[in-house]
């Protein structure tokens, strides 16, 4: 089934549907992981954003119900140069087709996916409208130009969970035992307790904390620091998420009212948002960075990581104060890719060191939380 993508500047480029007719609108960016494209689909940060994965061959090894990062596809569509049918894998239990038709998502691919990357490396991520329905490139150019972008929109709201749970046995369990999060008690006996703020997290990121043996409870994003405070938590970690981070005054403002109160770990998004509660801006990038291969540099050891990561917008440093500082590094464009204010056990990063997908260089992010919680409560 032909389909058309159809960018807001005119450029258009031909594909076919192989998950049936629709449409879908929104900021076309590109991912360059070699494998993982289900945690892509299910990471909550793509929401309002159309996937092009720069790998040619995808669906090879199916979809599996192990994998996935979160309850449900978040992404407005999919791209692909090529889909293969034919999936082979010991773990798979239905194909990538299947799973995309399931969820309602668009999957187009025999499209010139290394048109579509370079395209946006000159001009920059920017929105789009892919469909089946509509053979008139002037009318879906239009519909793209109208369509609303990612700058000012709060989407954390339309991904984070509407009720607090923790995590056991690889998957959410409901902690509500009451109206009053209060009643949860404390933690057992030596256990540290996390609270995460979710704005669009990754379930990987439970995975790791319980593997630690920590116990995370995970509230949305709209909690406030009394709601958070009377779990009685070791420590707070903020999500990665989804839209523009200047749009959410409302998390900003919770994590500022944590600030030496309780260590805070954030990630992506969360990071952001720790800059902006640290006194800085953000700003959208031109393109972003999308993918499991981006080199990042650790300034305290001089070490160099392959990070996974998702995110179109970053810190401005220049409004940070002497108190807080520039940990990491991107060395395809030296954007802040960490911050640290050791005098309230605060840090963050740009990056995804619970990969998924991606390699497992910063996991080690987690330890060093865990060891600024049991220094701060010595």
């Amino acid at each position: 089934m032909k389909a058309l993508i159809a960018f807001e500047d005119g450029k258009v480029f031909e594909g076919h549907s192989f998950t049936g007719p629709g449409e879908a609108v929104g900021e076309v960016v590109f991912n360059t992981a070699m494998t993982g494209y289900q945690e892509v689909l299910t990471d909550p940060s793509y929401k309002g954003q159309i996937v092009t994965m720069t790998y040619p061959l995808i669906g090879n090894y199916g979809v599996n119900s192990e994998d996935i990062e979160s309850s449900t596809i978040h992404l407005e569509a999919f791209v692909i140069r090529e889909y293969e049918a034919e999936y082979s894998n010991w773990r798979a239990e239905e194909s990538l087709r299947e799973y995309l038709v399931r969820h309602g998502v668009l999957g187009i691919h025999q499209v010139d996916t290394r048109a579509i990357t370079r395209h946006i490396r000159l001009k920059g991520a920017m929105k789009a409208v892919i469909s089946t329905d509509v053979s008139d490139p002037a009318t879906l150019v239009e519909k793209a130009r109208l369509a609303p972008g990612l700058e000012g929109r709060d989407l954390v709201k339309e991904v984070t969970t509407k009720n607090p749970y923790t995590w056991k046995d690889d998957r959410p369990l409901d902690v509500v035992v009451s109206k009053r999060m209060a009643d949860v008690g404390p933690p057992p006996k030596g256990t540290i307790r996390v609270a995460c703020i979710d704005c669009g997290l990754k379930y990987n990121q439970l995975r790791i904390f319980t593997k630690k043996g920590v116990e995370p409870i995970v509230f949305p994003c709209t909690v406030t620091p009394d709601e958070i405070l009377a779990v009685s938590p070791h420590g707070c970690f903020v999500s990665n998420g989804p839209g523009d981070p200047a749009a959410l005054p409302y998390i900003v403002d919770t994590v500022k009212s944590l600030l030496g109160k309780l260590p805070i770990f954030g990630i992506c998004l969360g990071h952001q948002i720790l800059g902006q509660a640290l006194g800085a801006s953000t700003y959208k990038l031109k393109f972003g960075h999308h993918g499991a291969n981006q080199p990042v540099k650790d300034l305290s050891t001089g070490k160099i990581e392959i990070t996974s990561q998702n995110h179109g917008f970053a810190v401005d440093q220049s409004a940070l104060g002497e108190d807080v500082r520039v940990t990491h590094i991107n060395l395809n464009d030296n954007t802040v890719e960490g911050i640290e204010a050791p005098d309230i056990s605060a840090f963050s990063v740009q990056y995804h060191p619970e990969n998924a997908p991606g390699p497992h260089d910063s996991e080690y992010l987690f330890d060093r939380f865990l060891k600024k919680i049991r220094s701060f409560w010595e």
